[in-house]
Parts: structure tokens; C-alpha cells; sequence
């Protein structure tokens, strides 16, 4: 009676997709990883030693994480065990430890590698603690998302972290040069159609050679041009999840680009980030924030006009709206920059930390009653509006506390009239006996 497999067309005489049949058969062939397997590389020296340690391969999907892991067991003499966090559970990892404490005690070591082992929830990631301790296995584990968020502090202690690479475009073109080796004849492309289809690829080497072959089994009589080739190939979403690493690494370049004042690289940012399907009210608060810490006094009006493109949007909605983020953009990262004013509130908010519950001093309290003006609440108050200069110099930090100067202008764009205008002030302090 067939299985399913073979009522499904899956038998073994069935053909393997093309990555799988040009898949790496040792770690030379890895392309675009020389910093961890070329002949300095860690990894590199641990398979040539023979001696391997723990390990997580982080990186995106199509840089070589399996390929890397199996031909690290293969050239180290460890026994290959693989599993999938996505599809295993308690019973699949005492099985696999149970394996390797039998081949242990035959004198062999066993490699497990465990694909998307960030979606093991924390009480499965701890149950790996003890059998790498003991040495029971060497794990292996591969993940595309950030191991500091997804994986328990303990785990990452027992594991060397290695960062895998997108795939450059000279590896992806290494990756279809192979694929024609193999398949005995050129990609049907015009030039710039196949330097658009390495594009198309976003540095993930499986998804181009599955794109290759879908070119190959067409068969085209002749070269295709840009546009043969979209109307072809469907273009994918770029790499970009909004619950993890990616929306934060966005979000951060965004926000360095403008307090960079590159207003190029921050409209490319934000088109990214938009394309990617990130809310765009998400990034509105962003560029708030930025306008205050960032911006600050040296142009004030940034954060008006920050509130503006965000009320602008709330009032557009898409795509209309979005043209006032990229304006907001643009005046936000051509604007003067100061953070003046955010590291004032950093070094006030510190300030009343550590003097905890001073009181004003008497002579700026308010004295609404008679006993409080029996007390002395409001005694030698000097209305600043009738002071010379409109200005009385009195101290209104509390009593046994010494002035301090948290805000220290910048002297960029409207910063500079306010630095004028505090120094004077501050001479006139000392004069009047204010203190300073």
C-alpha cells in the first residue's frame, strides 16, 4: 500500500529542489562566511582541531546555518543529530540525549543542532543545561532572531554566539555560477535582469537558487529583460518582522540618521520601514521623541511640527499621510541638534534622587494664611517683574542645597539666543548675590 509520500509524488526517485542537490559537501564550498570559516575563522579552526564547543549560529534564513552545523560534524567525526524546535517537543529531546549517552559510552561524540531553537519556550531551553554541562552533546543551535532576546541567559553562557552574514553579492553571484555548472547552461537573463535577480534575493542564498531553478525549468529560448523577469518571478516582502529584532534595528537607524543630520539616509530608513508594513503612527512617535531628545532648543519648533505630521497622518491616513512623515523626516534631520535640554533632565531628575524631600526655600512659598505668613512663607520675595532688567537673581533651589547648572545650551540655531540670554543672567546673579 503507497504512504502518503509516495501518493504525494515524494519518492526517492523523486528530484531534490536545486539547493538541496548543490548544497555544500564541506565547509570550503560555504560561500560568503569567510570570517568564521575561512582559515582564521573560529569555526574553522574548531573542525580542523576536532574539538568542538557549543554554539549558536545566528543570522538570516539562506546564509548557511544547516549546511555550516552538518559539515562541522563531518569533518570534526562527531555523529549528526538534528531537530527542529518548531516541530519537537519534551519527548523528541529525551530521546535525542538518551541517544547521545549511548553513543557516548562507545566512544562517540554527538553533534545536535537544533533549527529555530529561540522558539523552545525557557523551561525547554533550560533542560539542555545539564547534557551540554556533562558533554553529553556539543549543541548547535541556529536562529534568525537576536539569541540576547529569545534565548536564556544561562544557555547563551555555555555557548559561543556566531554571527552569520547576508549573503554579499559576490556570493550570491558564486551561488549562480554553481547553478550553471551544474545545470550545463547560462540563467536566461539579459545582464541587468540577472543583476536584478541577486537583488531580488536580499542576500539569502536558498531563495536565489530556488529562483534560478524556477528559470531554468521555464527554459526560456532566450535572455529575459527586467520586465519578462518581474512578470515571472513575484517579488517577496522585504526581511522585516514587526514583534522582533529587524523593527528595532529599522527604528534605530532611522533615529541615528537624523541626529546625524543625513536626511538621505533617513528618508531610506523610513521608506523601509514603511514598505515593511510598519504602522506609521509607530514611527510618528518615534520622530517625536527625536525632536525633543535629539533637536531640543536649538529649534523648538521641530517638535510642533513633529505633532503637526502626526496629527497629519492620524487625519490623511495612508499613503497621503505618509508624505508628512517624510517631510518631518527631512526638517528633522536638517535641523540644528542639540541634546542641551535632555541631559539636563537626566542630570535634574538624578539631582532629586539623591536630595530627596528638600523643601522651596521660605521666600517663594505662597502664604494664603496668617499662620503661614507668621512663619515667614513668602518673606523677601521679590517680584521679578518689577526688578531691574526684569530680573531679581533670587535662588529658588531649596535651602542647604548649592546651585547647580543642569541645562548648558549648545549655542546651535535658536540655542544660541537662549545661551546669550542665560549668561547674562547669570552675571547678573552674581551681582545680586543669587548665587550662580
Amino acid at each position: 500500500m503507497a504512504d502518503l509520500f509516495e501518493a504525494a509524488g515524494m519518492t526517492p526517485s523523486a528530484p531534490s529542489p536545486l539547493a538541496d542537490r548543490l548544497r555544500p559537501q564541506k565547509l570550503d564550498e560555504v560561500v560568503g562566511q569567510d570570517h568564521l570559516l575561512g582559515p582564521e575563522g573560529p569555526i574553522r579552526r574548531m573542525a580542523e582541531a576536532r574539538r568542538l564547543s557549543s554554539m549558536i549560529l545566528w543570522g538570516p534564513p539562506g546564509t548557511g546555518k544547516t549546511t555550516i552545523a552538518r559539515l562541522l560534524a563531518k569533518e570534526a567525526g562527531y555523529e549528526f543529530q538534528q531537530l527542529s524546535a518548531v516541530f519537537s517537543g519534551v519527548a523528541d529531546l529525551k530521546k535525542a540525549f538518551e541517544q547521545a549517552k549511548v553513543r557516548r559510552s562507545a566512544g562517540q561524540s554527538t553533534l545536535l543542532f537544533v533549527d529555530e531553537i529561540h522558539r523552545f519556550n525557557r523551561a525547554q531551553q533550560d533542560g539542555f543545561l545539564p547534557f551540554v554541562e556533562e558533554g553529553v552533546v556539543t549543541l548547535v543551535g541556529a536562529t534568525t532572531e537576536n539569541p540576547s532576546f529569545e534565548l536564556n541567559g544561562a544557555l547563551l553562557s555555555r555557548c559561543q554566539v556566531y554571527v552569520l552574514k547576508r549573503l554579499d553579492e559576490a556570493a550570491l553571484e558564486a551561488l549562480l555560477a554553481k547553478a550553471e555548472a551544474f545545470e550545463g547552461r547560462p540563467l536566461p537573463l539579459e545582464p541587468d535582469a540577472r543583476q536584478a535577480l541577486v537583488a531580488l534575493a536580499d542576500g539569502d542564498g536558498r531563495y536565489l537558487l530556488t529562483l534560478a531553478e524556477t528559470l531554468f525549468n521555464i527554459g526560456s529560448p532566450r535572455p529575459l529583460t527586467i520586465k519578462e523577469l518581474g512578470q515571472i518571478l513575484q517579488k517577496r516582502s522585504p526581511a522585516y518582522d514587526k514583534d522582533r529584532e529587524e523593527h528595532y534595528n529599522l527604528v534605530s537607524a532611522l533615529h541615528k540618521s537624523i541626529r546625524g543630520s543625513d536626511p538621505d539616509a533617513a528618508l531610506y530608513w523610513l521608506a523601509r520601514m514603511l514598505q515593511g508594513g510598519e504602522d506609521p503612527l509607530f514611527i510618528a512617535r518615534r520622530l517625536i521623541r527625536a525632536a525633543a531628545e535629539d533637536i531640543g532648543e536649538a529649534d523648538p519648533m521641530s517638535l510642533v511640527l513633529a505633532n503637526a505630521a502626526k496629527d497629519t497622518y492620524d487625519f490623511l491616513g495612508s499613503p497621503e499621510g505618509e508624505i508628512a512623515l517624510a517631510q518631518l523626516v527631512v526638517h528633522l534631520a536638517a535641523a540644528p541638534k542639540s541634546n542641551a535640554v535632555y541631559v539636563a533632565y537626566k542630570a535634574a531628575m538624578k539631582a532629586a534622587k539623591e536630595t530627596g524631600s528638600l523643601t522651596p526655600p521660605s521666600h517663594i512659598l505662597n502664604a494664603p494664611t496668617k499662620l503661614m505668613k507668621e512663619l515667614g512663607y513668602g518673606k523677601g520675595y521679590a517680584y521679578d517683574h518689577d526688578a531691574p532688567q526684569g530680573f531679581s537673581g533670587q535662588n529658588y533651589f531649596p535651602d542647604g542645597m548649592e546651585r547647580r547648572q543642569f541645562y548648558q545650551p549648545r549655542g546651535e540655531g535658536t540655542e544660541a539666543r537662549i545661551k546669550e540670554r542665560l549668561d547674562r543672567w547669570a552675571a547678573l546673579r552674581r551681582e545680586r548675590g543669587g548665587g550662580d
